[in-house]
């Protein structure tokens, strides 16, 4: 499967309707732009599309709207509690908005994230000289 990158126009979109505070964070997360609250995932970009992570009975909501579909990134792989809009150029701004504002309410209220502990670079072997 190709990576295909997404547009500086969607990106932008992205960006702008993406909330901000101290406990929200946008970074790539595979090459694509993602927004975290508390170091979980809320949204993110996958190619031409806008993914989010909603309560179960939103969830249900976004899924009955035109052009949405359950987060599949690779063929049989779902992610459960991720949900796709597919053509996010093409909607209105502010129900985006709107559904990005419910994924940041609800991963707000997950526990945090802690950071991974550095790994520890093991020790160089040591060799004895050849004789």
């Amino acid at each position: 499967m190709a990576w295909e990158k997404s547009s500086a126009d969607l990106v932008v979109l992205f960006r702008e309707i993406t909330p901000e505070g101290p406990n929200i964070q946008q970074k790539p997360m595979f090459g694509y732009p993602c927004a975290f609250v508390n170091g979980n995932l809320f949204a993110g970009l996958f190619r031409e599309s806008m993914m989010f992570r909603l309560s179960p009975s939103d969830q249900a909501a976004f899924l009955d709207l035109p052009g949405t579909a359950e987060f599949e990134p690779m063929p049989g792989r779902r992610m459960k509690g991720y949900v796709l809009y597919i053509d996010p150029l093409s909607g209105n701004k502010s129900d985006l908005a709107n559904w990005m504002r419910c994924a940041e309410e609800f991963a707000s209220h997950l526990p945090p994230k802690k950071k991974a502990a550095a790994k520890k670079k093991a020790p160089a072997k040591k060799t004895r000289p050849k004789a």
